[in-house]
């Protein structure tokens, strides 16, 4: 085929590249290029083709019917050349390529230092992380925007391949001045009647909550709705209500004496947190390699965290008195 012999890789990515942001002069700055530059090349690739591929607008270009059928292939070589490329440096015992992660809101106080460790030991990876609620993490995997997600439980209606690494202590916490720290033998019941801090709804921790409450044939009392862990934590912390929380985002509060777990039997719940992808033999080997690291190091990594917030909040403290 004539284009097959006569178009480069080169070509192909200008092409791709105006196909998908709908713009040369948007192109010639994700490539780096000058306008006439990307221009000479899609020129290039239209001859080889013999037919136009883009028809320009008055915002920009559209895919020609000749465009479209081509931008669909350029998709598949570009993702295989990518690939490749990533197999060979994983060969070599160096994994390169985009690390595409999504992680639950709960996990973004620890997981940036498992992020820099691995990325360390790999500088060639080039990290894109999504923090979100648990809903829009599985929407994003779902829609293979990211290859891996750190969460609690698996999703149940998404098919999934999911490893656990951590553990991840949760429980009912107040402040110390808060009245439930005064009753002697704080049930589930009792504290059902107390208005609940609790995250918007789709966060996974909003669902474990619901959960158990509906398990113990009790209702859920809102007091305040929140969109971030740190916005209950505040209010938790000013007297505002009881929370559930994971203690991984609260280490420093519960070291300080701003936060403590509430006295009823069973509080401290172990839960855990998976690495979770989408099955097949399509997950790239950048993310394969995380997930590894992950499962192998990542609950020595995070109670290494752990361990140095707490020496630094003592270091802090034992300053202060003096």
């Amino acid at each position: 085929m004539q284009l097959a012999r006569l178009a480069t890789l080169k070509q192909l990515v200008a092409f791709h590249t105006v196909a998908g942001l709908g713009s040369v002069s948007r192109a010639a700055q994700e490539l780096h290029l000058t306008q006439s530059a990307v221009s000479i090349q899609i020129a290039s690739i239209e001859a080889a083709v013999g037919t136009p591929l883009l028809a320009r607008t008055g915002r920009g270009v559209r895919l020609t019917s000749a465009g479209e059928a081509l931008y669909g292939y350029a998709e598949r070589v570009l993702t295989a050349w990518n690939e490749m490329g990533d197999a060979m440096a994983a060969s070599m015992g160096a994994f390169s390529g985009a690390l595409r992660v999504g992680a639950v809101s709960t996990s973004e106080y620890w997981l940036p230092t498992l992020l820099v460790a691995f990325v360390n030991e790999n500088p060639r990876v080039n990290l894109k992380v999504h923090i979100a609620n648990r809903e829009e993490i599985v929407r994003c995997l779902n829609g293979q925007e990211i290859d891996v997600a750190v969460m609690g439980n698996p999703p149940d209606a998404l098919k999934t391949t999911a490893t656990r690494f951590a553990r991840n202590p949760m429980g009912f916490m107040a402040a110390p001045h808060h009245p439930l720290m005064a009753e002697r033998k704080l049930t589930m019941a009792k504290l059902s009647e107390s208005h609940m801090l609790v995250r918007e709804r789709g966060s996974g921790s909003r669902t474990t909550l619901a959960r158990l409450f509906k398990e113990a044939g009790l209702r859920l009392r809102v007091g305040s709705e929140l969109s971030s862990n740190e916005a209950i934590k505040q209010m938790c912390i000013a007297g505002f209500g009881p929370a559930y929380l994971s203690l991984h985002t609260c280490i420093l509060e519960m070291k300080a004496g701003l936060l403590q777990l509430l006295p009823m039997p069973r509080n401290l719940v172990e839960r855990e947190w998976f690495v979770v992808h989408r099955p097949g033999p399509s997950l790239p080997d950048v993310a394969a390699a995380f997930e590894r690291f992950l499962r192998l190091r990542g609950q020595y990594k995070i109670d290494q965290f752990l361990e140095e917030r707490e020496a630094n909040v003592e270091r802090l403290t034992a300053g202060a008195r003096r």
